[in-house]
């Protein structure tokens, strides 16, 4: 119960306090012209048994409760107000805290999971946790304080009335705990159907291209149909399997006013219980039942809420990456003897990367192992990347070219072995302070839902308008910006879905010039460009490289052929290394793959 409160108040379970005495004074006041009602009419049964009559009295009961329905409403809309605020804000906070847990996660993290189901802890998992800070805890906790005071005051006026009373109590309470199993049953196929449909839309709606392209709607559509359909059912599920035993429950704990009422008149009759007390009894304990129906009503809900919190907590419970000390002012970096393993699918992209030369600044690299599906990528690899140097990896595709990227980025942590940044251990590095001296450039670029100033901005966070306009001359993207309704302030469609591949490449180095970090890495940064687009970004790129360390991934083996290193990859090992000549001259694996790109130049269709 104790981190259910702490996931529901972003561990700020104080935030409940004020909610809950509000809304237990609101339900106090309410009760309290119940009590004055069973004094009015005890002092109206004193008149015709004596015909004497406190009008003082009654005066001051009919007062009291005109004043507790004023309070009732004065608590209320007090409590109101505090309990939709902290809900909000803590759902708001709890949403912050985990999107930034999971930027701190490794990148392994991400692909091992399924989108859906992220989306569905952050966006449904916090809104039932909402719920609950916001409707079922406050109702519960003071219609249970509520409830328990009441309660005590009608024992001590008469037990056996109170036993008869909370008779079906404890058949209410094991029927609810007896749910226990089931709610969480359901509730797992109704996360599952709920992630599996999330997942399914998403995949029709970005698939739309494929799929109308091989006219594949109607099986495509069949999916999702099904997804939705299995999303009905649980919610069936749950409604129709939890909400009957509600219902018993409820009634069982209602059967107590019935049983009180047949005990009441068997002692009024018998001589042993007062007329004014047995009113006192039917007023006031059928407000006492109110607030129990209603938890009982809201007991599965919270269950339900429990789990997730269960979630939500499970994916704040995955380790950040490590690290806390400043990245020293050194940049050779090195890949030690490092093993490494994907978890999940592990396919790797290959990408070109032309480029020119002139650079400063120094990286090592030892073969990092990296596993697929549970085999490993790349293997005790074992490489030194000069400062000022420009390093090239190049190899067959799924030899673990970008993955050796991702190792030097820290993406991943390796398995085994280590990766040395400054000699340095990049573990002991905060990623934020190690990322501040590398600049990547991807094949897949992606831009957010913004403007083309914000986006080149996220090279650099405060940068100025001018320097974002420097940037996108030196990136050879300034012409076509101003060109666009807006120029730098025209906004991008998700994704970048506005722009075309070339333009979206420029504008990602015109955000790693304005990082002006002194590590480049190059992740075949110009693959599948059309020869003016290509053209363009070369020049582009080799504006990023001058001065800097580079390493760079190259499909298009003419592009690197001024590397001061080639790293050569077959199997997730170095196989090779060396100059374009000296590799040229051991006539192996980079010989080969030069010679199949040369002798397939002049092929035409």
């Amino acid at each position: 119960m104790k981190r259910l409160l702490n996931t529901i108040t972003c561990n700020e379970p104080k935030r409940l306090i004020k909610p809950v005495f509000w809304n237990a004074l609101a339900n106090l006041s309410n009760l309290l012209p119940f009590v004055c009602l069973s004094y009015i009419i005890s002092q109206i049964y004193a008149y015709f048994i004596s015909s004497t009559l406190k009008r003082t009295s009654l005066w001051t009961a009919w007062a009291i409760m005109l004043a507790c329905f004023v309070l009732t409403w004065i608590f209320e809309n007090i409590a109101c107000k505090l309990t939709y605020r902290d809900g909000f804000m803590a759902s708001a906070d709890g949403r912050i805290k985990l999107a930034e847990h999971i930027r701190r996660l490794p990148l392994g993290f991400l692909r091992s999971k399924n989108s859906g189901e992220i989306g569905n802890t952050m966006m449904n998992d916090f809104s039932r946790t909402e719920s609950a800070m916001t409707h079922i805890l406050p109702q519960i906790i003071s219609g249970a304080i509520m409830a328990l005071i009441a309660s005590v005051v009608l024992l001590i006026t008469d037990l056996r009335m109170g036993l008869a009373m909370f008779a079906g109590f404890p058949i209410a309470l094991l029927i609810m705990f007896g749910m226990q199993g089931l709610e969480r049953r359901l509730d797992t196929q109704l996360s599952q159907a709920r992630v599996n449909q999330a997942g399914k839309l998403q995949e029709y709606l970005y698939g739309m291209r494929i799929i109308k392209s091989y006219n594949m709607q109607g099986e495509n559509f069949k999916k999702l149909k099904k997804a939705c359909m299995d999303y009905r059912d649980a919610c069936i599920k749950v409604e129709g399997g939890i909400g009957p035993m509600n219902l018993v429950a409820a009634a069982f704990l209602r059967s107590g006013l019935s049983l009180m009422t047949v005990v009441g008149v068997f002692l009024v009759t018998g001589g042993t219980l007062t007329v004014p007390d047995f009113a006192l009894f039917l007023l006031v304990g059928t407000r006492v039942f109110d607030p129990l129906s209603v938890a009982i009503m809201n007991y599965s809900e919270l269950m339900m809420c429990s789990m997730s919190g269960e979630r939500i907590c499970t994916l704040l419970d995955n380790p950040k990456m490590s690290g806390s000390g400043k990245a020293p002012k050194g940049h050779e970096i090195r890949l030690d003897h490092v093993y490494f393993g994907y978890k999940v699918n592990c396919s790797e992209k290959t990408e070109e990367s032309g480029l020119s030369r002139k650079v400063n600044g120094s990286i090592t690299a030892r073969e990092g192992g990296l596993d697929c599906g549970g085999n490993e990528v790349l293997h005790d690899i074992s490489a030194r990347l000069e400062p000022g140097t420009i390093t090239a990896i190049v190899g067959p595709s799924g030899s673990g070219k970008s993955t050796m990227l991702k190792l030097i980025a820290r993406f991943y942590d390796p398995s085994s072995g280590k990766v040395l940044f400054g000699g340095k251990d990049e573990r002991d590095i905060e990623p934020e302070k190690l990322m501040k001296n590398i600049s990547m450039v991807f094949q897949d670029v992606y831009l957010f839902q913004d403007s083309v100033a914000n986006n080149i901005r996220y090279g650099k966070e405060n940068a100025t308008q001018e320097e974002i306009e420097n940037a996108a001359r030196l990136a050879n993207c300034y012409d076509f910006i101003m060109q666009m309704p807006d120029s730098f302030d025209t906004m991008i469609g998700e994704g970048g879905s506005t722009l075309s591949g070339g333009e979206k490449q420029r504008i990602s180095i015109a955000r790693a010039i304005l990082k002006d970090a002194p590590v480049v890495l190059l992740d075949e940064a110009t693959s599948s460009l059309d020869p003016e687009n290509e053209t363009e970004i070369q020049q582009a790129i080799s504006r990023l490289v001058y001065g800097r360390t580079v390493v760079v991934i190259a499909h298009r083996l003419k592009t690197v052929t001024g590397a001061d290193t080639i790293l050569v990859l077959d199997q997730g090992r170095i196989v090779e290394q060396g100059t374009h000549k000296q590799l040229l001259a051991q006539n192996g694996l980079y010989a080969k793959l030069w010679n199949l790109q040369t002798s397939t130049e002049g092929w035409k269709v």
